[in-house]
């Protein structure tokens, strides 16, 4: 069926979307330390809802307590990894092709909120980063606001900042757990595989040509 709501705003998950993956920098890490290939990603998907990466991304856990507690969860499943270590990882490589889309929908007049899980500080010493984030009109982070992707209080809390009813949002983001109770809400969404194949079906949901 094909999709005739109009989409007045975006929502963009950031990680893994305007940047690239940090799964990438797992993986590297795994392989120059001898871990299990998605070892990081195991440890992070064990007790979902609970686990220390969980924690973090809400500010319940400090950097320091996070660095010892994800130690000791990573050991429990066979290898003990810092969590410091994995925190290094969290944000890769700036997608300039996304950078530019979201300057153009801005321009466009549509507007713009950055959804992500985070944690605090994360970004301080990227610039390039910081950038884009003043090009929203709004930023959702986890780490400020007590709740995260995939809960659904978080895009309640999204909606409610932005002044929108979900029907009136495109979401985009890598992974599909985070997208499922956004469609479920009533958003357009777009999983993040290619960038050029997430553009262009934006482009098809707005109107602008990006």
């Amino acid at each position: 069926m094909t999709d005739t709501t109009t989409r007045t705003t975006v929502f963009w998950d950031f990680g893994g979307v305007v940047t690239t993956s940090p799964f990438v920098a797992f993986n590297r890490y795994e392989a120059a330390n001898g871990l299990p290939h998605d070892f990081i990603r195991t440890v992070n998907t064990h007790n979902p809802d609970t686990n220390a990466w969980a924690r973090i991304e809400r500010q319940e856990l400090t950097a320091d307590e996070f660095d010892a507690v994800f130690a000791d969860e990573s050991e429990a499943l066979g290898h003990r990894v810092p969590g410091a270590d994995v925190l290094g990882l969290l944000y890769g490589d700036l997608r300039p092709e996304m950078a530019a889309a979201i300057t153009k929908v801005r321009d466009a007049g549509i507007t713009q909120a950055c959804l992500t899980n985070n944690v605090t500080g994360a970004t301080h010493d990227r610039p390039d980063i910081e950038g884009v984030m003043g090009t929203f009109d709004y930023v959702i982070e986890s780490s400020k606001v007590g709740v995260r992707k995939p809960e659904p209080a978080f895009y309640e809390l999204a909606c409610r900042t932005v002044g929108v009813d979900a029907s009136t949002v495109v979401f985009l983001d890598d992974l599909g757990i985070n997208l499922k109770p956004a469609a479920q809400m009533g958003m357009h969404t777009i999983k993040v595989i290619d960038p050029a194949d997430a553009l262009a079906a934006l482009s098809t949901v707005i109107g602008i040509e990006l």
